[in-house]
């Protein structure tokens, strides 16, 4: 394990108090049918009676959420929606958007919720409720291999990019870094190859996936968090939501027991990230 790092408590109270999101909305996808509603009764009731669920999401996040080579939506965030909502009865289908859009569509009631690997934060926690976790994630920096970065303190001065309002995004301004906004990693990518930044920071497993496409790639992991941050299911915190998240905790804890959680991370990761 690397030193210096920031715990998960640190990393938690630094959040609280950051704007998350922007106002920007998302496009529609995959077969996703618009509004979902937060009003009208049981969410789940209404999606039993639609045969359909709705799930925000990125689509251009290797291996959480992005598009094959023949362009069908997969990944492993994609498949876990797909068998809770087979669990629930139901299709799941999907909308695509940029990271600054999706919560707030959720906030608006135009999805149920979102398959993105989002973090559970204390500052989101006051806003949704989140199901039980399905992975965990280590946040790691990335950078040239020629950087001098070592640790999360060195982050200070430097210049970093993600998606604005991202748990990325927030711990690298927290460290003294300074956030330069963009749509998605490959932009984040783009940006710190060019050299125009110093740093960014994700998941250890999207810089592995990354690096296994890009093998000749002049990166590194230069430094990481200390504890893992909890995946899990963001739902609107209202009485309507009440039975969607009793139903989709008890798909998770089946999908657990069944292996089936553990064979996607195997899939999409070549590791397993869904026990703590």
């Amino acid at each position: 394990m690397l030193e210096n790092k920031v715990s998960r408590r640190s990393f938690l109270s630094m959040v609280a108090g950051v704007s998350m999101l922007g106002l920007a909305g998302c496009s529609g996808g995959d077969g996703a049918s618009g509004s979902t509603g937060s009003e009208g009764g049981d969410l789940l009731e209404q999606i039993t009676e639609r045969g359909e669920m709705t799930f925000a999401t990125e689509g251009t996040w290797s291996p959480w959420t992005f598009h094959d080579e023949d362009g069908d939506l997969t990944g492993f965030d994609i498949e876990v929606a797909r068998a809770i909502a087979a669990e629930l009865g139901v299709e799941a289908s999907f909308a695509e958007g940029e990271w600054d859009g999706l919560l707030a569509g959720l906030d608006s009631g135009r999805y149920d919720t979102m398959a993105n690997g989002v973090s559970v934060t204390e500052e989101r926690e006051e806003k949704y409720d989140f199901t039980d976790p399905y992975a965990y994630n280590t946040i790691v920096v990335i950078t040239r291999r020629d950087s001098d970065i070592a640790s999360m303190e060195d982050l200070a001065g430097k210049t970093t990019a993600n998606t604005l309002g991202s748990s990325y995004a927030i711990l690298a301004e927290a460290n003294g870094a300074t956030n330069t906004g963009v749509d998605d990693f490959n932009q984040t990518i783009e940006l710190l190859e060019a050299g125009r930044i110093d740093a960014t920071l994700n998941d250890e497993v999207v810089f592995y996936d990354y690096m296994a496409q890009h093998p000749d790639a002049d990166l590194k992991i230069a430094a990481e968090n200390d504890e893992p941050t909890h995946v899990a299911f963001p739902l609107r915190r209202e009485e309507a939501t009440a039975s969607l998240l009793a139903a989709m905790n008890e798909a998770i804890a089946t999908l657990r027991e069944n292996g089936t959680l553990s064979e996607l991370s195997q899939e999409f990761f070549g590791i397993d990230i869904t026990e703590a």
